[in-house]
């Protein structure tokens, strides 16, 4: 045997070249789906904390401009978050208040119509093709109809005010959320910068670069988002209450809140307006609204989000569907919710993570999205500015 011929490296070399990189490739990543899995373990079992810090983040890119535009201006940092806080309170507040009551006011309102309408097909039944059948037969089977909405008109409303009433439900991620967005909002830089000291100092630079760039993105997408989410709600909204449609106002901020899924929220939230139109106006104005829709969507996908949200985040159709469905999957409404973020986010992030000139890669996202926020900031406390 020749010298420094060991048994292993005959065992080795009897084994095909393709069978033994498979081998090496599939325990690597064996390991790394046994760690993923781990990591989905772990955030499952700790979701009451995970999702409301998540969704602080979110919130988080969202107000964070304007806390530093008022603190540019002089205002102190407590005071700007203060503001900026109070005002989004009152802002969301009021617009689900409003939309809750008109939710109230408007259900008996598309109950009527409703009824209104089951009479009108009964007269209807009685000269068509159904004449046949006795004129007790189609009354008493319509009056069920009609006698059933109205029992459960108070369900209906009272149903709006339970769901309202839920929220209580969640009353300690809320706190957390809200805890955690005045300290993100407040210092966040300062955490960012202290958490990444973890890091060795050869590699804590690109990882700061990488986590900036993430962020930065979360930033154009959430700006994106609530503008695509504003113009669809103004479209269809404005639509439906020209036809006269119930519940316009409250079908349009479901549009809103819908938008925030993308591919999907709106199309459901659509789709919930096309059923009420049917049901309230008939098919005419069904098919109107199912129009103003598309329309609708035809200008978001032609215009929008190509002007506005292909700027700010640069991910592939197919891994914004993938997303949608693992996060629904995994965390039902809110995974679908944090899905898209949080793939845009770490697709920034690996660009700038693994770019051989990470600067010039956080450039290059900062001249797609606009001014990036600085992760180093002025006034940390001095052992946090030693590396």
């Amino acid at each position: 045997m020749p010298e420094g011929f060991s048994l292993d490296s005959q065992a080795d070399a009897a084994v095909h070249p393709i069978v033994r990189k498979t081998a090496a490739w599939s325990w690597r990543l064996l390991i790394i789906l046994a760690a993923l899995i781990a990591l989905l373990w772990v955030i499952g079992h700790l979701e009451v904390i995970v999702v409301p810090v998540l969704l602080a983040i979110m919130v988080t890119a969202m107000l964070v401009p304007l806390v530093d535009a008022l603190d540019r201006r002089g205002l102190p940092r407590g005071l700007a978050v203060a503001v900026v806080l109070l005002s989004s309170f009152v802002v969301v507040g009021g617009i689900l208040a409003f939309v809750v009551s008109q939710f109230i006011h408007g259900a008996p309102a598309l109950i009527d119509q409703v009824t209104q309408s089951i009479t009108n097909a009964r007269n209807s039944l009685n000269t068509g093709v159904l004449s046949h059948f006795s004129n007790d037969q189609i009354k008493s089977a319509t009056d069920t109809a009609i006698e059933a909405l109205k029992n459960n008109q108070a369900k209906l409303t009272s149903g709006a005010l339970s769901t309202a009433g839920t929220i209580t439900e969640l009353v300690t991620g809320a706190l957390l959320m809200f805890f955690t967005l005045i300290f993100l909002l407040q210092g966040g830089r300062n955490i960012y910068a202290y958490v990444t000291k973890v890091f060795p100092v050869t590699v804590r630079d690109r990882v700061r670069d990488a986590g900036r760039a993430g962020f930065h993105s979360l930033i154009g997408y959430v700006r994106a988002t609530f503008l695509v989410a504003l113009v669809d709600a103004i479209g269809i909204g404005t639509g439906l209450a020209i036809m006269g449609i119930p519940l316009a106002l409250p079908l349009a901020s479901l549009v809103f809140l819908g938008a925030f899924i993308p591919l999907v929220g709106a199309v459901i939230a659509g789709g919930l307006a096309v059923i009420v139109a049917l049901i309230a106006k008939g098919w005419v104005f069904a098919l109107i609204t199912f129009g103003v829709i598309i329309a609708v969507q035809q200008l978001e996908a032609h215009v929008l989000q190509p002007l506005v949200m292909g700027r700010a985040v640069s991910v592939h159709p197919l891994a914004v569907v993938l997303a949608i469905a693992a996060g629904a999957v995994l965390a039902g409404i809110v995974g679908a919710l944090l899905a898209v973020p949080t793939v845009a986010m770490i697709n920034s992030a690996v660009r700038v993570l693994l770019a051989d000139d990470p600067k010039a890669e956080e450039e290059l996202l900062e001249a797609q999205v606009g001014p990036a926020i600085s992760a180093e900031p002025d006034d940390l406390p001095p052992e946090l500015q030693k590396d």
